[in-house]
């Protein structure tokens, strides 16, 4: 499943606990799979943010890559 389909999913999903009489049961399993696809989506966009560097360029006027950091704001906008 790709981040796109996830994130689609987890929107359907949301959208019934939010607009659709359910049982208990039938909310809880819609809960689970929510929590397992937010999970799973953190999961993707972590991996990305790894991938990503920044060029930096040194004192000397060398460039160099470093992974991109992000702010605590920043993640906690996610």
């Amino acid at each position: 499943m790709t981040y796109e389909e996830a994130s689609r999913r987890l929107e359907e999903v949301v959208e019934h606990l939010e607009h659709h009489e359910l049982s208990l049961e039938e909310a809880l399993r819609y809960f689970e799979e929510a929590v397992g696809l937010v999970n799973y989506c953190k999961k993707i966009l972590t991996a990305a943010e790894h991938r990503l560097a920044v060029l930096v360029e040194e004192a000397s006027g060398e460039f160099k890559l470093e992974p991109l950091s992000f702010s605590e704001d920043e993640q906690n906008e996610y």
